[in-house]
């Protein structure tokens, strides 16, 4: 695989110094430029993030003088030294769309960690074991704003990725319904805790926009490519509560799920160990060996003990039982910021760089 050379745009945010961590010694993705907002703009990158690094290892020496370039002003400059670009950007949702749409017309492919452009019908939003095909609408984007390389991919949201890819394998049961209440860690709203006092020792019951993307992006998930746009599914019908808990990362799920076809608990367990997606079959660098971990104990998973699997990119399951009013219940844990969000993104370009989308 030839090299890439690569911005993170965004780069001061935490999403931004994941991107920056896994991006040090990455096989394939070399990263040549750092842009932010204006305030950051001009400075070192370590000045740049001074008193506000969230991450527990030391920024890499490679970024600490990087000059940050700035988002909006320097697109041409970036579009002429990268190959393509990480998006994790903190910014209005239209401007985010407006951002990230320029880059796709300076000719720059975007992989998106934001939510702007998940609802546009001819943007993939994919995760990469389990819809990898629907990179076959990028011919349409490009098609539809003109470009011949840019184009725009967004990964889902970071609730989802513990419970979606549970349920993904069990879909041949017919997924019926599903109710989930995730326990969202403080990183998903980009905090630590010395930055979020009013966490600890509580519970918060709320998280702006999340239940409706928990109940929506699935089914554009599981949806399929009709013409030039991909059309949503229209089951399995899911309701969701999100609540943000005092866990540094890693998103927690309790899955409660009928079937029109109830399989055996046995069945259900072949499933999960018996699933690997393209990313396992094609062996790229930040694929997990084994997607589903199943534990049999039953205080397992746990956050402190299992988000790091497989380097954080592996989703853990547990606790399958039978349930009074649904046919089954589970936990399910994904860390946010590593498979939720910078680690999918970086998947997934691994992703499209293999089916040759960033050539």
């Amino acid at each position: 695989m030839k090299k890439f050379n690569v911005a993170v745009i965004g780069a001061t945010g935490m999403v931004g110094q994941r991107f920056l961590l896994l991006l040090e010694n990455h096989p394939w993705f070399n990263p040549v430029a750092l842009a932010a907002s204006p305030s950051s703009a001009g400075k070192k990158y370590e000045d740049a993030v001074a008193g506000r690094w969230a991450m527990t290892s030391p920024i890499p020496e490679r970024y600490k003088t990087m000059t940050v370039l700035d988002a909006e002003a320097d697109v041409q400059k970036i579009a002429s030294l990268a190959d393509f670009v990480f998006c994790a950007v903190n910014m209005k949702k239209d401007e985010i769309r407006a951002l990230e749409e320029k880059y796709a017309k300076a000719e720059v492919p975007v992989i998106s960690n934001n939510s702007a452009h998940r609802g546009t019908p001819d943007v993939p939003m994919i995760i990469p074991e389990i819809n990898p095909e629907h990179a076959e609408i990028i011919g349409a984007q490009k098609k539809r704003i003109g470009t011949k390389r840019g184009f725009i991919a967004v990964k889902s949201n970071c609730s989802l990725q513990s419970y979606v890819p549970a349920l993904h394998p069990l879909k041949k049961f017919g997924v019926k319904c599903a109710a989930v209440t995730t326990y969202q860690a403080i990183s998903g709203a980009g905090k630590t805790f010395d930055r979020m006092p009013e966490i600890i020792d509580n519970v918060i019951p709320y998280i702006g926009g999340e239940e409706e993307k928990s109940e929506l992006e699935p089914l554009k998930i599981w949806g399929q490519i009709e013409g030039d746009k991909i059309v949503n599914a229209t089951s399995p019908k899911i309701t969701a509560q999100c609540l943000r808990v005092p866990v540094s990362d890693g998103h927690t799920a309790a899955v409660f799920v009928s079937f029109d076809k109830k399989p055996t608990k046995e069945e259900i367990l072949q499933a999960w160990d018996e699933f690997s997606g393209e990313p396992q079959k094609l062996g790229l660098p930040s694929a997990p060996k084994k997607f589903l971990h199943y534990f049999e104990e039953n205080d397992r998973p746990q956050a402190k003990l299992d988000r790091m699997l497989e380097n954080g990119m592996a989703v853990s399951v547990g606790r399958l039982r039978e349930d009074i009013l649904f046919d089954y219940k589970f936990v399910c844990l994904s860390h946010n910021t590593l498979r939720g969000a910078a680690g999918g993104a970086v998947l997934m370009a691994e992703l499209l760089a293999a089916k040759g989308y960033l050539d």
